[in-house]
């Protein structure tokens, strides 16, 4: 899996003291996902577990073709049939407290996320 970090979402990991290995671990195993506010996103989101201050790390990501093969594995992969994908990295965020499914992002999130698009 290649992933490509937007300059924003390094801007947003650094502001919210995220590291590339957690927000790989919400990418890898997403407690929820839902549809993205930009076109053709995807959010995940895991939630902290039995923490005083509950809070959630979101990731928005895009999910796109790779190009040629650069590698071995890769290659294999498309022998089988099967294209690897490149993640986009658009935004990550902590937010405190907890969401409820399919409940709209605050207009403050929402607005920084448009800015960088």
């Amino acid at each position: 899996m290649d992933i490509h970090w937007t300059q924003h979402a390094r801007f947003k990991m650094n502001y919210y003291r995220l590291s590339e290995s957690r927000v790989k671990r919400v990418i890898n195993v997403p407690q929820r996902i839902e549809e993205g506010i930009a076109e053709r996103t995807i959010a995940m989101m895991q939630s902290s577990v039995g923490a005083k201050n509950p809070y959630e790390i979101w990731v928005m990501i895009q999910e796109t073709a790779a190009g040629a093969a650069r590698n071995e594995k890769e290659k294999v992969l498309e022998k089988l049939g099967l294209k690897p994908k490149k993640i986009k990295v658009i935004s990550a965020w902590r937010y405190p407290g907890r969401t409820k499914p399919g409940q709209p992002l605050p207009p403050e999130i929402l607005a920084e996320i448009s800015e960088a698009l």
